[in-house]
């Protein structure tokens, strides 16, 4: 069986970099994605889609990311189950993120004053893959 997704589009805001209680870093942010198609003089609809990396892609999402720029996530779709504080049950459509991309230059970006600083000092790597990301050292998720 096949569970494969590429998208590419703009961070809704800063990465929210996380570590779970065994140390393990995960990132999770949201891009806005156009759809490629859309009505005869309508405009493109926006998908808001959930994306979460682990180990070291979300350290490097953390640093080199920012709200507004286009970023370029390769994956996997996964749904989580839970039940929230009230005992109804829930479900979440996530992108486990296995690599992720810069879609933009950094004079196209628009990117904030924390990124710049750190593209500055160190250019960093254009890609980062991660490693069995979906296994949790301690089993708990930290959300």
């Amino acid at each position: 069986m096949l569970n494969h997704i590429t998208i590419m589009g703009r961070l809704t805001r800063d990465p929210e970099l996380r570590r779970t209680n065994g140390g393990t870093p995960v990132v999770s942010f949201t891009l806005a994605v156009d759809r490629d198609f859309g009505g005869s003089g309508q405009e493109k609809e926006t998908d808001f889609l959930d994306v979460v990396a682990w180990r070291n892609t979300a350290e490097f999402v953390s640093k080199y990311f920012s709200k507004g720029r286009m970023a370029v996530v390769s994956g996997r779709l996964q749904i989580r189950n839970w039940t929230d504080k009230d005992g109804t049950k829930r479900r979440a459509a996530e992108i486990v993120a296995d690599s992720i991309y810069f879609g933009d230059s950094r004079q196209d970006s628009g990117i904030g004053d924390r990124a710049r600083a750190a593209q500055t000092s160190d250019p960093g790597p254009q890609e980062y893959d991660a490693y069995d990301e979906g296994a949790a050292d301690d089993g708990h998720l930290p959300f």
